[in-house]
């Protein structure tokens, strides 16, 4: 009978440690944990339904320039690399001359060389 007492010491032991209470409580800490993680991907993966935000696009689209009618905002704005002051002086040159009949007449604009030329050239409309 002694050599029982130890035994059943331990099966006490073991039984208390792995108690239903012990494994209800251990359950309930885990779906609990589960829970909380997958509230957390539905928040994050969560899409609305209707938005209200509208995108702004702030790309510059290409525009054809008709340069000889264009305002000093207009050239501004669809020109690459020309701002309000070579604007300004464009159409300056413009109102001396009577108008453009040449493109390469841009290049008398202090500011525009032959590469600012090239690459507005396929832009601009001259009529």
């Amino acid at each position: 009978m002694k050599s029982a007492l130890p035994f059943m010491a331990l099966c006490l032991s073991l039984s208390v440690i792995w108690s239903p209470f012990s494994l209800a409580n251990q359950t309930s800490e885990h779906k609990t944990e589960k829970s909380t993680d997958q509230s957390t991907e539905k928040s994050a993966n969560h899409i609305p339904e209707e938005s209200t935000e509208q995108i702004q696009i702030t790309e510059k689209v290409p525009i054809i320039l008709y340069i000889n009618t264009a305002s000093v905002e207009e050239i501004a704005q669809a020109l690459p690399g020309i701002g309000t002051i070579k604007a300004q002086a464009i159409v300056a040159l413009r109102d001396r001359l009577g108008g453009f009949t040449n493109i390469d007449q841009l290049l008398e604009v202090k500011g525009i060389g032959f590469a600012t030329l090239e690459r507005i050239s396929e832009l601009i409309v001259i009529e």
